[in-house]
């Protein structure tokens, strides 16, 4: 069936969920791309129907792809150049969307993670650009960390653009949204050293111990990490600055600091 209609349901339930509110009332949301859908099939993420645009395909085994969902018993509609450009949030839409079901990780879980040996978590305070969420999630899977916590969160981990930026990370490693407060108990209950990102500090992030069970917090983009966390930490770091500028993007700081943990845990 070929969706011809910017005035189709289905089209006009797509657009919706643009929107973050009717995201969470629907608990559905969208993953654009070939990359994207291809790392959420691998992790089982529910995917119920597929939208397809051939003439926007990149040829990147799009077919086989598309067999393997249909193989999961998903429902496949191909649309017009026009109505998948309506829902797409690309400049240069690659012809694959699905809409899927939310996913969330349990607090049963989450124990579980920082009751191994040696775990090391990243959190994040009230990021605000999706593309910097989606790029810290994906530094998050590159460096091979256990957890990812999001606190207080200004931008929710479904929209489309964390999607696309973390080009699918989101769903290769346990994310965990909740409130700082709900953290600060987790990582006490099992004496998680809290390790806060500052330019308020004299100690350089290099000079610490990520050896042990560690939790490396990064905060929001103009702010930084509230007060709360600064006063619980057990380390306060930071990142050399040695030019005009008095910080770093704080998705580059995140990479930083975590390939540095990276480092210590397995490169020495």
């Amino acid at each position: 069936m070929k969706i011809t209609s910017l005035q189709n349901s289905k089209i006009k339930d797509l657009v919706k969920l643009k929107d973050k509110n009717k995201r969470d009332k629907a608990k559905r949301f969208l993953i654009e791309g070939y990359r994207e859908i291809t790392k959420a099939i691998l992790v089982d993420v529910e995917i119920e129907t597929l939208f397809i645009c051939e003439e926007l395909f990149l040829k990147d085994n799009e077919n086989s792809l598309i067999e393997k969902i249909k193989s999961k018993n998903v429902e496949v509609f191909e649309t017009t150049q026009d109505v998948f450009k309506k829902v797409s949030y690309r400049d240069r839409p690659d012809g694959l969307i699905a809409l899927a079901k939310q996913f969330e990780i349990k607090l049963d879980d989450v124990e579980k993670i920082l009751s191994k040996k040696n775990p090391l978590i990243l959190i994040m305070e009230k990021i605000e650009k999706p593309g910097n969420l989606g790029s810290i999630l994906r530094s998050a899977d590159a460096s091979g960390i256990d957890l990812v916590i999001v606190t207080d969160p200004v931008t929710d981990i479904f929209n489309p653009n964390v999607i696309r930026s973390s080009i699918g990370a989101i769903f290769t490693k346990p994310v965990f949204v909740t409130e700082n407060e709900k953290v600060f108990e987790l990582l006490k209950k099992h004496n998680i050293s809290i390790i806060a990102t500052t330019p308020h500090t004299d100690k350089i992030y290099f000079e610490i111990d990520y050896k042990k069970p560690t939790a490396i917090l990064v905060g929001a983009e103009q702010y930084g990490l509230s007060d709360f966390w600064i006063q619980k930490a057990d380390d306060l770091i930071k990142i050399p600055m040695m030019g005009i500028a008095d910080s770093l993007n704080v998705a580059a700081a995140a990479t930083l600091v975590l390939y540095e943990a990276l480092r210590q845990r397995k490169f020495i």
